[in-house]
């Protein structure tokens, strides 16, 4: 493909390094729940989906979409205070939005966080106003792997979906570029490499140290 004109990147694990938050936050809602991990990568299941529908698959069974609901909020109580003094950006991606921007490319986000959770977090590092289009999690039916929040991303810049490039750290949210018909890069903060290619990313970083656009 050429120089993609459009740019996509999911928030949590590209932008902002918030895994390990996620993963205690997990683990406290399934303490209160008394329920024990079913292996020690429990968490992995959780990665790039909507809370509603991450519950029931760390749980095992199926919810109520209001018990579900309800579970993800406290969740997410758990995740907020311990974000609460801030998270930091993952290494070089400050730099890196820089030079797309400067060189005139749009950006949109493709997150499954709320978007209270997108403008608290990426107001409070100044990355907000770097983006064109941002689509959360209250904006489309289905959660990744479906491909809804990329179509939207890409309309909201107003490029065609082949002719973007996606910033990805989950396997569902590679899954759901692809399937949106775009190149995906995957950055290995929750996935390994491999788990990345195999859902289709073309090529995979450790983080945006050093990169350079065009990438």
């Amino acid at each position: 493909m050429d120089a993609p004109r459009g740019v996509i990147f999911d928030m949590d694990g590209v932008l902002i390094d918030s895994g390990a938050h996620h993963r205690e936050a997990w683990r406290a809602l399934l303490d209160e729940l008394g329920v024990a991990p079913a292996q020690p990568d429990y968490w992995r299941l959780t990665i790039g989906r909507p809370g509603n529908e991450a519950v029931p698959l760390l749980l095992g069974h199926p919810l109520s979409w209001a018990e579900a609901m309800r579970l993800a909020d406290r969740k997410r109580d758990h995740y907020v205070r311990l974000a609460r003094h801030g998270l930091p950006t993952v290494r070089g991606v400050t730099a890196f939005l820089d030079e797309v921007v400067a060189a005139g490319i749009p950006c949109a986000v493709a997150t499954s966080a709320s978007r209270f959770d997108v403008d608290r977090l990426l107001g409070r590092l100044g990355l907000r106003e770097r983006f064109d289009a941002v689509v959360t999690a209250e904006d489309v039916r289905l959660g990744k792997p479906d491909p809804e929040v990329y179509l939207l991303a890409a309309r909201g810049i107003g490029v065609p979906p082949r002719e973007c490039l996606v910033f990805e750290d989950s396997v569902v949210g590679v899954q759901a570029a692809r399937r949106a018909g775009m190149r995906v890069i995957g950055v290995a903060t929750a996935h390994t490499a491999d788990e990345l290619r195999g859902a289709g990313a073309a090529s995979v970083i450790d983080d945006f140290e050093g990169l350079e656009w065009p990438a």
